[in-house]
């Protein structure tokens, strides 16, 4: 069961927004109560889609607050970690298989102020972060095959995002434990009890009618703070 003092960060992926529109509807999602805004980076080599690059989160930065978490599905990778850096991200997130050297990615990514995290394909093994645990400040499960939204959620991935849990916990750096893929009402209770802190989600938000709302349910029940916080 998920620990009682454990918050629930909701990170709506902008690949999911309305192209057209997406001033607006990353101003909706803030005012909605989006904690972070997630986005999806392909560049139909990796993965078998594109999507957007760095100037986007550029356009983007100005017109809002919100943490910028960019998920870079690009291979290889180490040559545009700078770009986005640069355009405003304020998490970077790459996957193993996009580069020869993953300590020295990461530390790429530190060196720019920026938090890092490693993203887990379905199967990509727990095993390949456990050298560079010390320069994690997140983990992001894929609980679908990355490259496009809309995918139903992999039950499979519940025992990984257990055993993230069990490994982030017994060691003494703070790591975010983020789940990506097919989350909804319905399969983010699932992620949350694995041990998952941090969602993402994308239609289940952006196709909804009432953002605040989408955002709610799958926040689910919050912990009570205590006197004084």
């Amino acid at each position: 069961m998920p620990s009682p003092e454990r918050q629930i960060t909701i990170a709506p992926s902008l690949l999911a927004a309305d192209f057209a529109r997406l001033q607006d509807e990353v101003a909706a999602i803030e005012a909605a109560g989006a904690d972070w805004l997630h986005l999806d980076v392909m560049d139909g080599h990796f993965v078998p889609n594109i999507s957007f690059g760095p100037l986007v989160l550029a356009a983007l930065r100005k017109h809002t607050k919100l943490p910028f978490d960019v998920h870079l599905m690009i291979a290889p990778v180490d040559p545009y970690i700078d770009a986005f850096a640069e355009a405003g991200a304020d998490h970077i997130l790459l996957h193993p298989e996009a580069g020869p050297h993953l300590h020295r990615s990461l530390q790429r990514i530190r060196a720019h102020g920026k938090k890092a995290g490693v993203v887990l394909n379905p199967g990509t093994p727990v095993e390949s972060i456990e050298w560079v645990r010390d320069l994690l400040d997140g983990v992001l499960v894929m609980t679908v095959n990355p490259g496009f939204g809309g995918q139903k959620f992999l039950p499979s991935q519940l025992p990984k995002i257990a055993e993230l849990r069990r490994m982030i916990d017994a060691g003494d750096r703070p790591i975010a434990l983020g789940v990506d893929g097919g989350i909804t009402a319905e399969t983010a209770p699932h992620a949350i009890a694995a041990g998952a802190d941090t969602l993402i989600a994308g239609t289940s938000v952006f196709g909804a009618p009432d953002y605040a709302a989408a955002i709610r349910g799958l926040r689910g029940p919050q912990p009570a703070k205590t006197a004084g916080a």
